[in-house]
């Protein structure tokens, strides 16, 4: 088959959640004998260095486009008096769109894939112009995500807006999505979610799915006990999980009962978090050059989200690399996990600090939960296996 898939972000390198799951898709139907091109929106605030140059771009068409997302004060003002959500309106550009038409004309698609909510505003001036199926992958529901931020906040100014964008955006989504012919979700949470707004095409959940080969965990390079977070801080769950928990346990750590390191790593880290930093006891790392080596030298991960949606691609990577995983049960969702087993689940202050002082006392047992956690992720993310269900769904719309 012959294969468009569309980004809001170029996914090279793969340094967060979404380019890997659209790199590992890639890689997938390459390896599967599909041909497949691969436009993307590039942000301005991004660059692309030679030196992250990915081997599968020599497998594949690829071409991206700049866009410049940043609103003015004055915009992002006056969208307060539309009913458009601003965060999906930054990324039309009519540039893009003119590039997009240029090339599905130029090239007969099978499938044509909207990698999540930000690129479905080319979906009508694509469905004017082909006969290519169109599918949206929904990386998570993205009104969901905008809903819990909302319900987090303290501040009311904050929760109204936060909350008035999750109203727009909820409106937006739902409106488009009986306008593909296909819709893929990677949990079941989501799947049964847009079956209760009574969406009448095809739905499938197909789990995120990795290259077991990339990982490789080496217990002999692991420092235990040692405490982590790793994860992009420009994704506001991310950020808002990750304040929680140094906000509630900074203290602990630092001269505290939690005898442990804690470093902190990932993409755009704020300035500011360095004053988290204590010489010996908190590390703050930044974007690291070799996540899966950052991740194996840590022994004890957590993921505190409390707001978000969808499937964590890092805690799947985690597995993995045979980590020993902390999660709020909103974290591991989509997870078939059993906790306890192959990952512990915290949901507050106090099981968190009851689970890290566990498993920083007990070697053994952390490291059970990383071996079952490895076996899960072999059983049920294998790469091979979920790209051959998703091009199974694809044989079945067309």
């Amino acid at each position: 088959m012959r294969i468009l898939i569309l980004t809001h972000r170029r996914p090279f390198p793969q340094n967060g959640g979404y380019p890997i799951v659209v790199g590992n898709t890639v890689k997938g139907l390459v390896s599967l004998g599909h041909n497949v091109s691969l436009i993307s929106i590039n942000v301005k605030k991004q660059s692309f260095k030679p030196t992250e140059r990915d081997e599968l771009l020599d497998k594949i068409k690829y071409v991206e486009y700049d866009i410049d997302t940043r609103l003015t004060m004055m915009e992002a003002f006056s969208n307060l008096f539309t009913k458009n959500p601003y965060n999906i309106d930054k990324y039309y550009n009519a540039g893009f769109e003119r590039l997009l038409v240029k090339d599905i004309k130029e090239n007969n698609y099978d499938i044509i894939q909207f990698e999540g909510l930000f690129v479905a505003p080319y979906l009508s001036a694509i469905r004017k112009i082909t006969k290519a199926k169109l599918i949206y992958r929904a990386h998570n529901i993205e009104h969901q995500v905008w809903q819990k931020l909302a319900q987090q906040k303290n501040d009311p100014i904050k929760r109204w807006y936060l909350s008035l964008l999750a109203r727009r955006i909820k409106t937006y989504e739902l409106e488009l999505l009986d306008n593909f012919d296909g819709i893929v979700v990677f949990t079941h949470q989501d799947k049964n979610t847009m079956l209760s707004y009574d969406i009448k095409i095809p739905i499938r959940a197909l789990p995120i799915g990795i290259d077991l080969t990339k990982y490789q965990p080496d217990a002999l390079k692991t420092e235990f006990p040692s405490l982590f977070f790793l994860g992009s801080l420009d994704w506001l769950p991310n950020r808002e999980g990750i304040e929680w928990f140094i906000e509630n346990f900074h203290k602990d750590l630092i001269d505290g009962s939690l005898k442990v390191k804690f470093y902190v790593a990932g993409h755009n880290i704020p300035e500011a978090y360095d004053d988290y930093e204590v010489p010996g006891k908190v590390f703050i790392q930044g974007e690291v050059d070799n996540a899966l080596e950052f991740v194996n030298s840590k022994s004890i991960m957590i993921v505190p989200l409390l707001s978000g949606g969808g499937m964590r691609v890092k805690i799947v990577e985690g597995m993995a690399m045979q980590k020993c995983i902390i999660s709020t049960a909103l974290g591991a969702e989509g997870i078939n996990f059993t906790d306890g087993t192959n990952i512990i689940i915290a949901n507050n202050t106090d099981e968190f600090y009851n689970a890290i002082l566990k498993c920083i006392a007990d070697e053994h047992f952390s490291r059970e939960i990383g071996l079952n956690a490895r076996k899960l992720v072999e059983k049920q993310h294998d790469l091979n296996t979920i790209t051959a269900n998703l091009v199974g769904f694809y044989q079945s719309i067309i």
